[in-house]
């Protein structure tokens, strides 16, 4: 399986306040070289103390925004996790800091797909925003949020383009 092969033994913090949640994501990924963090705290220790090919974190009870902007520091590819911060406001917000992917914890299950999607288009050089628009198509989010997602969603295609550009412009101007 293609997902397996990618995934495997691939170094990957997962951070999220529910232990359930920890629980579930490692048994989803046996594959993977998986760390579990509870809190922002230990996470942040675990950051700066290891390193991970990409991470997971839950928006809330955890600060994932925090841990967002560590990741980009140390240029880990990072996932936002979430089910009571699944809005329009959060969706955006993870796009404008960085994040690589936005998942809603009913979609928890599909993540070895998410995950790969998301490596696969990181290692060619691709936006991993583009199989996550085709994952959750704009119908999915309005069925969540009403047709009000309508009028946020316009602004989303420059925002995703104002993403890749400013990336390309980070990635570009690494030291080699």
């Amino acid at each position: 399986m293609a997902a397996a092969n990618l995934l495997k033994n691939k170094k990957i913090l997962i951070v999220d306040d529910e232990p359930d949640v920890l629980e579930v994501l490692g048994e989803l990924l046996p594959m993977c070289d998986v760390t579990k963090a509870s809190s922002f705290e230990d996470a942040k220790t675990l950051l700066r103390s290891r390193t991970f090919d990409i991470a997971i974190l839950d928006i809330m009870g955890v600060d994932g925004y925090g841990l967002l902007d560590i990741t980009i520091n140390k240029k880990i590819p990072a996932l936002m996790l979430t089910a009571h911060a699944f809005t329009p406001d959060n969706l955006e917000m993870s796009i404008r800091r960085g994040a690589v992917h936005y998942v809603p914890k009913e979609e928890i299950r599909n993540i070895r797909e998410i995950l790969t999607d998301v490596l696969e288009s990181i290692e060619a050089g691709e936006d991993p925003w583009v199989p996550w628009q085709e994952r959750f198509p704009p119908s999915y989010f309005e069925v969540r949020w009403g047709p009000v997602f309508w009028d946020t969603i316009k602004e989303f295609p420059k925002l995703f383009r104002r993403q890749r550009k400013k990336n390309t412009k980070s990635s570009d101007s690494e030291p080699g």
